[in-house]
């Protein structure tokens, strides 16, 4: 005699008096679709890491073994930074491509994306202001609007999508990065007297172009999602929880090789900061998103601009 299992809609059906029989369920609805949720993320994860990926780690670890050498610094600890580093950035990376697969076909996901990372600059800039060192503090996202437009460029040869991206909104695309690089580097160049002024400036300035800036493209609502928004919140969790085991371990990488923190935030720790807008760039670039992709660029570099404004604010207060 066959054995029989009730379904969730059987005893749904029950319970409201309207019993019919749906026959056996192999195996059960949750179970499959956690089966399927978990399957798809496997095969996400899998996919995730390129050739790109496995260069810039293979630059990062001699940098720092070299500039220990150079300065007599300890090697091999700064070996081990190095590899630490190399981990923070996949699993950055990896988590930013997720929140960007979920939310696929939700309006405004460049906007989005480019607020989302800027996580790791802002942990950079916490650091720096606990430090009472605004150059160190602001020197990771005013370095990070050069590399995002560099990354920009990289991605878009990556992906073949150099009309798509660089023929969108050009007056508007080359003001903006004009505009936030020129705004980046002048910095470097005023006096203490002057940073509430380049503050005043930079806010006035920023906010123009994020209000003026293109409209947002969404995907249509039948398209189906890279993956389940069941994973949304584990990857932002696990995003938050690794810009702070970036900043642990750029910190203690840089004081093992004794480069200068000056050349390691706005060269080194800037091109690691803005790893996660070049996978989200590339992402949506082969998501075939390209004015996505650009307002993510466009959003990091204002963000990056007032993320060192409230820092050098915050400086100047205390």
């Amino acid at each position: 005699m066959a054995a029989f299992r009730l379904n969730f809609r059987a005893v749904a059906s029950l319970s409201a008096g309207r019993y019919r029989f749906f026959g056996p369920v192999s195996p059960p609805t949750k179970v499959r679709l956690i089966d399927n949720t978990v399957n798809e993320l496997g095969a996400f994860l899998r996919e995730s890491v390129s050739k790109i990926d496995l260069v810039v780690w293979a630059v990062v670890l001699p940098f720092f073994v070299i500039t220990a050498f150079i300065n007599g610094g300890q090697a091999e600890q700064a070996f081990l930074g190095a590899c630490g580093i190399v981990l923070a950035m996949y699993l950055v990376g990896t988590s930013v491509e997720i929140l960007i697969a979920t939310l696929r076909n939700v309006r405004g996901i460049g906007t989005i994306v480019g607020f989302l990372t800027n996580g790791p600059e802002l942990l950079v800039l916490v650091i720096g202001l606990l430090s009472n060192d605004i150059i160190f503090a602001s020197s990771t996202p005013l370095g990070s609007n050069l590399m995002n437009v560099l990354l920009l460029l990289a991605a878009s040869m990556l992906a073949r999508r150099m009309k798509d991206v660089w023929g969108l909104n050009i007056i508007y695309r080359l003001c903006v990065f004009v505009i936030t690089i020129s705004l980046a580097l002048s910095f470097y160049l005023i006096e203490e007297a002057l940073y509430f002024y380049w503050v005043v400036l930079v806010v006035a300035i920023t906010v123009y172009l994020f209000i003026t800036r293109p409209d947002d493209e969404g995907e249509d609502e039948d398209v189906e999602l890279a993956i389940s928004r069941v994973w949304f919140l584990p990857a932002m969790l696990t995003l938050i929880l690794t810009g702070f085991l970036l900043d642990f371990m750029v910190t203690y990488t840089s004081e093992a090789s004794r480069a200068p923190k000056g050349i390691i935030g706005f060269l080194i720790l800037s091109t690691l900061t803005s790893w996660p807008e070049f996978k989200s760039t590339l992402s949506m670039l082969r998501q075939d998103m390209p004015k996505a992709a650009l307002l993510n660029i466009i959003v990091s570099n204002i963000t990056n601009l007032w993320l060192a404004a409230l820092g050098v604010l915050i400086y100047l207060l205390s």
